[in-house]
């Protein structure tokens, strides 16, 4: 039988720290940085096999970070098993409160053989592809939305008011601000922000359709129907949902999926002494700011009532999966 060692590795921008933990030495060897290449990491593991012997098996693993999926598919390419460590799950004790690439990786190292941390699940190039694509389109909206708040701060520093109703971003508020008279270079400063709020305006209504044309595949048309049957929830959040969270049955009860969201209220409890806090977020901010608009929905409208777009939303799908949203 093959005697297994496995390989923490915290892994940098610049730079790679690796070392091994063996059930046999039941201690951390082979420490050593290293060049941020995965090719840097295959040469190490074939220094182990000569040091260690050729009948060993290598498990790697790094935490989730800004490098992604990247080195767990250059290793696995090269059939080096690989896992990617979800760092909230993991049981690190720091008893002397020292923090170095070393002792991290010595620490990934011995989650890995004791199995003290979640896995992260991979998704598939495709679902990667669209993820991508759909958080692109948000860091627009968040630019569209920093642009709307400088030019309504800009028009109430130059003491203008909006007489025309209590909704901003309408029709009549866009032709209100086109029709002011600053003077120059007010005018000039109000005339390139517009223009910026016009060409993000445009820019996502062109990546919101491309969204509805990648939802409409054979892969996702289905799942993306049946989720776009709950309130609030589009098709936006719908393939979001599909391509963030892959196989949902991985959550054994809805506890689980709430804590991968970080929706988990956070707790410090010792004896009779309980204090209770805010939600952790210690999950998948993209997907937990989404479903939190999207059950913003729920306190508007009267109880029961179906508005057109959501009846849309839920024509052809079977009668049990309308009932069981409701």
């Amino acid at each position: 039988m093959n005697s297994i060692v496995y390989v923490g590795m915290d892994v940098h921008k610049e730079s790679y720290t690796v070392c091994c933990y063996s059930f046999d030495t039941d201690k951390t060897m082979y420490k050593q940085k290293m060049s941020s290449d995965y090719k840097m990491i295959l040469k190490y593991l074939e220094q182990l096999r000569k040091n260690l012997g050729d009948d060993i098996e290598f498990v790697c693993g790094y935490e989730a970070g800004c490098l992604g999926y990247s080195i767990y598919h250059q290793l696995t390419n090269h059939g080096v098993k690989c896992v990617i460590l979800a760092p909230t799950t993991m049981a690190i004790t720091n008893t002397y409160r020292v923090k170095t690439d070393k002792r991290d990786a010595g620490n990934i190292a011995r989650c890995l053989a004791f199995h003290t941390y979640s896995e992260v699940d991979v998704p598939t190039e495709e679902d990667n592809s669209i993820k991508e694509y759909i958080r692109m389109r948000d860091d627009q909206k968040i630019c569209l939305k920093q642009t709307k708040q400088q030019i309504l701060a800009l028009v109430l520093r130059l003491g203008k008011k909006y007489e025309g109703g209590k909704s901003y971003w309408t029709m009549a508020h866009v032709k209100w601000l086109k029709s002011l008279n600053l003077g120059e270079p007010f005018q000039e400063t109000l005339d390139e922000y517009l223009i910026t709020y016009e060409y993000f305006t445009e820019k996502i209504k062109r990546l919101d359709e491309r969204i509805e044309e990648l939802s409409s595949g054979e892969r996702y048309e289905e799942k993306v129907k049946k989720l776009g049957c709950l309130l609030g929830v589009k098709t936006h959040t719908s393939l979001s949902m599909v391509v963030e969270v892959g196989d949902f049955s991985r959550f054994e009860k809805a506890e689980k999926f709430v804590a991968f969201l970080g929706l988990v209220p956070s707790e410090e409890s010792s004896d009779e002494k309980q204090n209770r806090y805010g939600i952790t977020k210690a999950g998948n901010s993209h997907l937990r700011r989404q479903l939190v608009e999207a059950a913003q929905a729920y306190t508007r409208g009267n109880i029961g009532h179906k508005s057109a777009a959501l009846k849309q939303r839920q024509r052809g799908n079977t009668p049990r999966v309308i009932a069981y949203v409701q």
